[in-house]
């Protein structure tokens, strides 16, 4: 329009305008001004005009209606009438009065008089049309001060700078409208970016986006700028002087484009905060790419690591092989310190970044846990290998020493004359020597030889007996003389002392005992195997159960490290300062019931279990005799999700690192939380292997179903840990009564109500859901997994729909296919096929659902008896139970309406 009104073309529209007055009510005020050529101007161009003019005021004002006034006081009666017509034909604001100042001619405004009379009605003005003989007469309607002076007013008004301003201002107008757009735009762009799987790709799309940013900036600033040096020029008059004061058009400028200024500093606040968000999560997306790099770069190396130290099986056969076996150990523990670290300190950037509020917590929490995992695994089997080698060590220079015995025990006897022990003082002396000789063998004994190294035994027996043969002649031999005897001297070979060539082993002794002490050198290799390899099917029963006991001690030990060295610490007053704001009053929430775990091993359990060391046959009494006590680690299980979130949100702590310090743990308190999880499952691998060693024993049956006691308890704790993943579900799922199974199937609904071909489509496309049976619900739920990288998943469960137990009907067999059954209800309305990934998971299934089925059906008799012995009256939904030879149906007959019915 600005253009318009500059161009040559638009020379009216130039000095038409709205000069900035207003009438007595703030009425907004418009002159046209004499112009010869009013009647040429094309209808369009006066129509652009006026509506522009008729924009610029604010909506308040111009609600109030227009003032028009025609200045034709040098003109004739039809250049008035030109103006009336084109105005009431054209004129798109709302009008509230009209100011004619007629012809100042006699005769035109004698004419015009007339005029106006006759063709009042022909101009379609619903205002009234004053006519003014002169300008006096307009100020008895408007203040001179809101009359230019062409109006003989006072009002100070300048047509160009007046279109200066409005130029300038639609400039603004359409540079924030252009600006919006582009941040728009922008905005848009970013939303709809895919994040990259990469470090360098990230990289780049942080840096490029930036720069963008940076770009858009800058253009907003010179918006900004434009529109403040706008402001400045339309307010100069007032600060160039302060007794001038801005007409109401300069005013409505000013609020025009302070208007524009704000909606364009909405906008950049509204993008900055979208870039904020934008730009940190670029930023964690980078930091996730790094992790993830890091993680793969340290996990392959520890699994190298892993690898090697898990081909590091030789424990030696001598003590020079041994030692360097040592040697090589701690050149791989030194070697795998580095990683260690590493894997340590990128745990430790993982956790902090879920400290931070991270996008990718679910991702980012299962690699902690595997680096942690990796680490201890790593240590703990260094450990295991030093033990075993250290044992090893000990064990062959014992065998050295026991050897070196019996090769001297061989010796002297060899070495005694004969000839000379025939009389008594020869005798007697021999014997001496034997005795003293004797007094050492205390010094080469072996703990539990007659249990571990039987060999070994029996080499040294042999000798024992050798000796004691020995004795039994020398004494009889002091006792009466006997003839002289051949000496025989030991072999050079054998002799420690003495080598003569003209002296000959004896045959009975020497050669036949150092074939012993060969075959035991031989074999002690096979010999520590047995004794030390803890898993190995060649342990005997007692080992595991010493095993058992052993590694009992030591989890109920830790237990009360935990309890008395973090649990109670948080009620000691000296250390209440420590404790972090999130972690007031929540100390069973960390802990969950883990004093009731050590309760239970501590005062019962493990008390038990030592009872079974001279009778191992009990052993499995005890599992299944406290088959409901090992219950508490499914509510232990359960909590572990809260107890792991208040850790992350609490485990920097100084109060924990406090107590880490005086408990000398090298873990932290999260590695120890775990080992309530870990023993339930470390007493089923022990079960196991004691069924090994007792295969078609007296105990086998007890110890079987010791094993499925074990393994009934992991699998609800399994099933525990997958009933908090339930979302969406509105009711409390304990409510429900035992969660007696779960896991996933193909389902099918069947309509009877409805369209058929509602009902053909469901039949043909499965939906996948995941089942929870209870004893009084099942629920539908929809797995849901977030892949994390690739490979590890976190499952959550959105609740889709539930039958109530005492409503519902199966069939056991579905023609066609023998992994399906039906689940219906109320009349087979509503029928749903569920097809299992095997027959056995289907029988399952079916054998849960009947004995829920028949046990509901059982206690409503049993109500319905009682209720009949004390004459009360009594109703019960389960009134039948029937069974179809075709297709094995079992099912209840309910008057309750089925709940939640509807598609899955």
């Amino acid at each position: 329009m600005h253009q318009h009104l500059a161009s040559p073309q638009g020379q009216w529209g130039g000095q038409c305008g709205g000069c900035g007055g207003r009438g007595k009510d703030g009425a907004p005020i418009i002159t046209f001004p004499e112009f010869a050529g009013f009647s040429e101007i094309p209808d369009d161009d006066f129509l652009n005009v006026v509506t522009y003019l008729t924009s610029i005021p604010s909506l308040e004002a111009a609600s109030i209606g227009f003032i028009i006034i025609i200045d034709r006081r040098r003109d004739k009666w039809s250049a008035v009438k030109a103006s009336l017509t084109r105005i009431a034909g054209a004129f798109p604001g709302n009008l509230q009065l009209v100011f004619v100042l007629r012809p100042s001619r006699f005769i035109q405004r004698a004419i015009a008089d007339i005029g106006i009379k006759l063709y009042r009605d022909d101009f379609k003005m619903k205002v009234p049309i004053i006519m003014l003989n002169s300008v006096s007469d307009l100020h008895g309607y408007i203040d001179k001060s809101q009359l230019t002076r062409e109006l003989g007013g006072t009002l100070e008004y300048g047509h160009s700078q007046w279109i200066h301003h409005r130029t300038a201002i639609e400039n603004f107008a359409m540079t924030v409208k252009t600006t919006a757009q582009m941040l728009q735009t922008f905005g848009t762009d970013l939303a709809e970016t895919e994040l990259p799987n990469d470090v360098q790709c990230t990289e780049e799309l942080l840096s490029s986006h930036t720069e963008h940013h940076s770009k858009l900036k800058d253009e907003l600033k010179l918006a900004v700028k434009q529109g403040a040096t706008l402001l400045t020029c339309i307010r100069e008059p007032v600060t160039r002087s302060a007794n001038s004061k801005l007409s109401p058009d300069e005013l409505e400028n000013v609020a025009t484009v302070e208007r524009l200024l704000a909606q364009l500093d909405e906008t950049e606040k509204a993008f900055d905060q979208f870039w904020t968000k934008h730009h940190l999560k670029l930023e964690q997306c980078l930091q996730l790419r790094h992790f993830e790099h890091d993680f793969r770069e340290v996990k392959l190396t520890l699994d190298n690591l892993m690898e090697t130290l898990a081909g590091f099986a030789d424990i030696g056969d001598s003590v020079t092989r041994v030692e360097n076996l040592l040697k090589e150990q701690k050149h791989l523990e030194e070697k795998g310190q580095e990683p260690l670290e590493k894997a340590q300190s990128l745990a430790l950037h993982g956790e902090q970044l879920i400290q931070n509020n991270h996008y990718a917590i679910d991702s980012i929490r299962p690699k902690c846990v595997e680096l942690r995992r990796i680490c201890d695994d790593f240590t703990n089997e260094t450990k295991k290998k030093y033990d075993i080698l250290g044992k090893s060590l000990e064990l062959h220079k014992q065998l050295d020493k026991a050897s070196q015995w019996c090769e001297a025990g061989i010796y002297l006897l060899a070495s005694q004359a004969v000839d000379k022990c025939q009389s008594q003082e020869g005798a007697e002396t021999a014997l001496v020597e034997i005795e003293k000789f004797l007094v050492t063998a205390k010094e080469h004994q072996l703990s539990n030889l007659k249990e571990f190294y039987n060999q070994i035994v029996q080499k040294l027996e042999d000798v024992q007996e050798m000796f004691d043969k020995r004795q039994v002649s020398l004494k009889k031999l002091a006792a009466k003389q006997t003839r002289p005897v051949q000496p025989v001297a030991p072999h050079p070979e054998s002799s420690p002392k003495r080598a003569s060539p003209k002296i000959t082993r004896p045959a009975a002794v020497g050669r036949g005992f150092l074939c012993v002490v060969k075959a035991i050198n031989r074999n002690t290799n096979f010999f520590f195997t047995c004794a030390w390899l803890t898993h190995s099917t060649l342990l005997s029963f007692s080992h595991i159960i010493n095993e058992l006991i052993e590694t009992e001690r030591v989890y109920v030990e830790e237990l009360q490290s935990i309890i008395e060295g973090y649990a109670s610490e948080m009620d000691n007053p000296n250390l209440v300062h420590l404790i972090p704001s999130a972690l007031q009053n929540k100390k069973e929430i960390l802990f969950g019931n883990l004093p009731e775990i050590y309760y239970f091993h501590n005062r019962i359990f493990l008390k038990e279990i030592e009872n079974c060391i001279e009778n191992p046959e009990l052993l499995a009494r005890c599992f299944l005799k406290r088959k409901e006590d090992l219950q508490i680690y499914e509510k232990y299980c359960q909590n572990k999700p809260r107890s792991e979130a208040l850790w992350r949100q609490c485990g920097d702590s100084i109060f924990f690192q406090e107590c880490q310090r005086k408990l000398d743990h090298k873990l932290s308190l999260d590695a120890y939380l775990l080992k309530p999880v870990q023993r339930i499952t470390k007493y089923q691998l022990l079960l196991k292997e004691m069924l090994k060693c007792s295969k078609n024993s007296e105990g086998t049956a007890e110890l079987e179903e010791a094993l499925a006691t074990v393994l009934d308890i992991i699998k609800s704790v399994n099933d525990s840990m997958h009933q908090i993943a339930i979302t969406g579900y509105e009711g409390d799922v304990s409510e429900l009564g035992k969660l007696l199974m779960q896991g996933s199937f193909n389902v099918w609904t069947d309509h009877k109500k409805g369209h058929n071909k509602v009902k053909d489509l469901a039949r043909f496309k499965p939906m996948q859901r995941h089942l929870f049976l209870y004893t009084k619900m099942l629920l539908f739920c929809k797995k849901r997994e977030e892949n994390t990288d690739g490979h590890e998943k976190t499952a959550s469960y959105s609740f889709k729909n539930s039958l109530k137990m005492s409503t519902v009907g199966i069939t056991e067999n579905v023609k066609g296919d023998n992994k399906k059954f039906e689940i219906w209800y109320n009349g087979r309305e509503e029928v749903y096929i569920i097809q299992a990934s095997s027959v056995e998971l289907k029988n399952t299934w079916i054998s849960e659902i009947r004995k829920v089925l028949t046990g509901q059906l059982e206690a409503c008799r049993g109500r319905a008896h009682r209720a009949a012995a004390g004459n009360v009256s009594f109703s019960c939904s389960c009134q039948k139970i029937n069974s179809r030879k075709k297709g094995h149906v079992i099912s209840y007959l309910s008057d309750a309406p089925a709940p939640n019915a509807g598609l899955l």
